[in-house]
């Protein structure tokens, strides 16, 4: 049954203000009115981008699958050169690369373009065009979203990233590369908020759960020299794990231990504990007992660090409730939580301080650290 089934029992009449707005005869006369006519534009110009939202992330798309922007950042060219050695003719061409300029992914002068402010950004972005790529398997598991709201349909993400449903569904070495790469290219922006947000200099050994091939650690271990270092992950990532740790000169320092933490213990001996884009990934139960596993492994003053992009609770935000929330229903595992929920489950595995130590950048990470104190 849906909201439109003549089944459906008849609404109650709601407030006045959204009937008011929702009237043609208002909106014809906000729309000539001087005082509301501005908000009458603007919000018109908001749902005309929800509608085309979709079309415009395809020009994106197709300007990252023609390697358009890194080809302008050497110089401008006219539309009839960027079409050399693609399958898009001059004009084609002309009519991708003015939508660019529309939506500020490039500039137009004299026929030539250049790089836009939002294009040039992009390429300082690390993993930003492998996800606009990956991006597509997301899209179409959204082609019904009612469906993939109600549990109605398998989806390409759940394939995609299959350690979500356990080790045994990870095995595949070629699998684990997949998904390692995508995240550790996009964990470098992750990291960096991360360790603007907490202080890692005095801790004796970081422990990385499911960390990968150890973006996080990489950068925990660049910037502090006291720290060792100690990751837990699947079996399928430690081989590509090694060999990023001895590339960034860190081999004396990282202990590398492969495992599950659905299926095996957590290592011992660490003091600091980080969670880096874990919990989002996984259903309630899991994260509880993760969370519980993890309290009972720290020493008393051992600390835990949670850091992932976060719902917006009372006050839904785009990042967390308009695209994480559907991106975690489509790999049909877990949810993005707010930091009061996480808090509570925090508070709920025996932690008994909980600091939400904020974000940077809501839309990369969002961070929170919880410490275990002596039992009283």
């Amino acid at each position: 049954m849906t909201l439109a089934d003549p089944q459906m029992p008849v609404a109650r009449k709601g407030p006045w203000l959204p009937r008011l707005i929702a009237s043609r005869r208002f909106q014809s006369w906000a729309a000539r009115f001087p005082l509301t006519r501005r908000i009458a534009r603007k919000d018109g110009e908001k749902l005309f981008d929800l509608v085309s939202g979709f079309v415009y992330s395809q020009v994106l798309l197709a300007v990252v699958e023609l390697r358009l922007l890194p080809t302008l950042m050497a110089g401008p060219l006219s539309a009839a050169d960027l079409a050399k050695g693609t399958d898009l003719t001059a004009d084609r061409m002309e009519i991708l690369c003015d939508a660019a300029v529309a939506l500020g992914l490039m500039t137009k002068k004299r026929a030539l373009y250049r790089p836009g402010r939002l294009g040039a950004a992009m390429q300082g972005v690390p993993g930003l065009e492998a996800m606009i790529r990956h991006h597509g398997a997301f899209y179409r598991d959204l082609e019904d979203p009612v469906a993939l709201l109600a549990q109605q349909k398998d989806t390409e993400l759940a394939q995609f990233w299959p350690y979500v449903f356990g080790a045994a569904q990870a095995e595949d070495s070629e699998t684990a590369r997949t998904y390692s790469d995508l995240m550790a290219q996009s964990q470098v922006l992750v990291a960096e908020d991360t360790l603007a947000r907490v202080d890692l200099r005095d801790a004796r050994t970081v422990l990385d759960i499911g960390g990968g091939t150890g973006a996080f650690l990489r950068a925990v271990g660049a910037r502090h020299k006291k720290p060792a270092l100690h990751l837990f992950d699947l079996a399928a990532v430690v081989p590509d794990a090694t060999a990023q740790f001895a590339q960034a000169g860190l081999s004396q320092r990282v202990t590398i231990t492969p495992g599950s933490f659905r299926d095996n213990p957590l290592p011992q001996g660490a003091d600091a504990i980080s969670l880096v884009r874990v919990l989002y990934d996984h259903a309630d139960e899991t994260v509880a007992a993760l969370l519980s596993k993890i309290y009972d492994t720290l020493p008393e003053g051992g600390r835990l660090i949670v850091s992932e992009p976060m719902a917006g609770g009372e006050n839904p935000t785009r990042s967390g409730d308009g695209y994480f929330a559907f991106y975690t229903l489509a790999m049909q595992t877990g949810r993005a939580r707010s930091p009061h929920k996480i808090k509570q489950m925090l508070l709920a595995a025996g932690f008994s301080t909980v600091t939400d130590q904020g974000s940077s950048r809501a839309f990369v990470t969002h961070v929170i650290e919880a410490r275990k104190h002596a039992q009283s």
